[in-house]
């Protein structure tokens, strides 16, 4: 069995390798000729999964995405095929949430202005919204939900109005899939209008897709409001931004809001799940042992004192300032987009990192943020 993979999937070797042939390839530039006599293919999001790929693929009876969204797929196509799909929900919902979460707390931090008594709008209320809300709720964060798809199919949960998020909520997070048509269309949800309508002093975050927020218009809002803020990991026309937006964006990342060493290996490993049980075969293997641990296992904290302090242990994990740098000292390089996401193998979940010895003031939220190991 021939086994084709995106080279920036890690694992796929130790995971796959005793299933058949692993062969990896750039998938931004994966052409029909290369899945010819492919049997499995397993790519990201960059990968356009359509007629015009598979056209040749007549051996081709599994695709795996390692990702959230399906957008990149045509999933009708395969299905008249007969090619089994899976794709990977909530394998990267923790890094998000968690780089949401940071990136806030470095907002915080930049202008003086705490986290803790904001009112966090999130819009799209899935796998990573909810992760997101997860860690600002653990830190005692008012959050606000809006998923009017969600909302309609009977989920529980209180939601509200995006009018209401935009009038409303001193922070907003967007975390949807990138829709085209419909009634709730997410692509240019924040357009011209929505952006010019934002309260003063708006942070807006963005680690979705980047044609939710019209990039064109964000430069001309930005120009006229430095007030408003915003955090970009998603960039409209990828991997391409705009150079002209990057100078007035806070914090600029290339996609890699899901890219964690516990969020790329989970998606692989759920791929690995779900081909075996297309071929009907047992597994032996788990993710754990697949990580390597962190350069610091554990660390001893008498207190949290303050949001500061928070920060800072939040830095021991991950730094988003390495990544924001990094970004804008390559990405108008060529393949510099590709080349930053490819060569993102540091970042780790909160989880990595062992907590002890703290007050008991701070046990059950720094568990509830993900640490782990956390004790008094």
């Amino acid at each position: 069995m021939k086994i084709l993979a995106d080279e920036n999937m890690p694992y796929v070797e130790q995971l796959f390798g005793d299933l058949g042939t692993v062969e990896t390839v750039n998938g931004r530039e994966l052409t029909a000729q290369q899945v010819s006599d492919v049997d499995v293919l397993l790519v990201r999001s960059v990968t356009k999964v359509n007629p015009q790929l598979l056209d040749k693929a007549n051996k081709l009876k599994f695709v795996g995405s390692a990702t959230i969204g399906t957008d990149h797929i045509d999933m009708d196509y395969l299905a008249s095929r007969d090619i089994a799909f899976s794709s990977a929900p909530g394998c990267n919902a923790t890094a998000v949430g968690e780089f949401a979460f940071i990136a806030m707390l470095e907002l915080a931090q930049r202008f003086n202005s705490p986290l803790k008594g904001k009112v966090v709008g999130i819009v799209g209320a899935g796998n990573t919204g909810t992760a997101t809300a997860k860690c600002l709720q653990a830190y005692g964060v008012e959050v606000m939900l809006c998923d009017p798809l969600l909302e309609a199919a009977g989920d529980a949960r209180d939601f509200v109005s995006l009018n209401t998020i935009t009038s409303t909520c001193d922070v907003i997070s967007l975390h949807v899939p990138i829709t085209k048509i419909g009634e709730h269309k997410t692509w240019y949800l924040f357009d011209e209008t929505r952006l010019n309508n934002l309260k003063p002093n708006t942070w807006l975050l963005n680690c979705c897709r980047g044609e939710v927020i019209d990039n064109r218009a964000l430069i001309k809002i930005k120009q006229q409001r430095d007030d408003i803020k915003v955090v970009l990991d998603v960039w409209e026309g990828e991997p391409n931004p705009m150079e002209e937006l990057v100078p007035y964006i806070e914090f600029c990342t290339p996609h890699i809001a899901g890219y964690s060493l516990e969020g790329k290996a989970r998606g692989t490993f759920m791929l690995y799940q779900q081909l075996a049980k297309t071929l009907q075969i047992s597994t032996n293997k788990d993710i754990t042992s697949l990580l390597p641990t962190l350069w610091s296992q554990q660390v001893s904290l008498n207190q949290i004192p303050n949001e500061k302090a928070l920060l800072q242990l939040v830095r021991f994990v991950y730094d988003l300032r390495d990544d924001d740098a990094l970004f804008r000292n390559n990405f108008t390089k060529p393949h510099g987009f590709d080349h930053m996401r490819k060569n993102h193998t540091h970042r780790r979940e909160f989880s990595a990192l062992k907590v002890g010895n703290i007050g008991q003031t701070n046990v059950n939220w720094l568990s509830n943020l993900g640490f782990s190991g956390v004790e008094l």
